[in-house]
């Protein structure tokens, strides 16, 4: 399993990361604190503080999708 921090800054950016996370054929959870979101569901990742760093762990492998995070990811 791996997991990774991104920042989400734009809707734009939600978008993206929610369609790309949608061809994954694993789970995919995105979470900050003690809140878990489905990364697959636009209006759950919207929900999120934004504002803030959050954690995707991701169930599998996609080599598109880890694209998606290293462009988003966080030093």
């Amino acid at each position: 399993m791996q997991e990774t921090k991104i920042k989400l800054n734009a809707t734009e950016d939600v978008k993206e990361f929610v369609q790309e996370a949608g061809k994954c054929d694993f789970d995919v959870d995105i979470y900050y604190n003690r809140i878990l979101i489905d990364a697959k569901s636009i209006l759950g990742v919207l929900s999120m503080d934004l504002n803030q760093v959050l954690t995707v762990k991701c169930h599998g492998e996609n080599g598109e999708f880890n694209r998606v995070l290293s462009k988003f990811a966080t030093a």
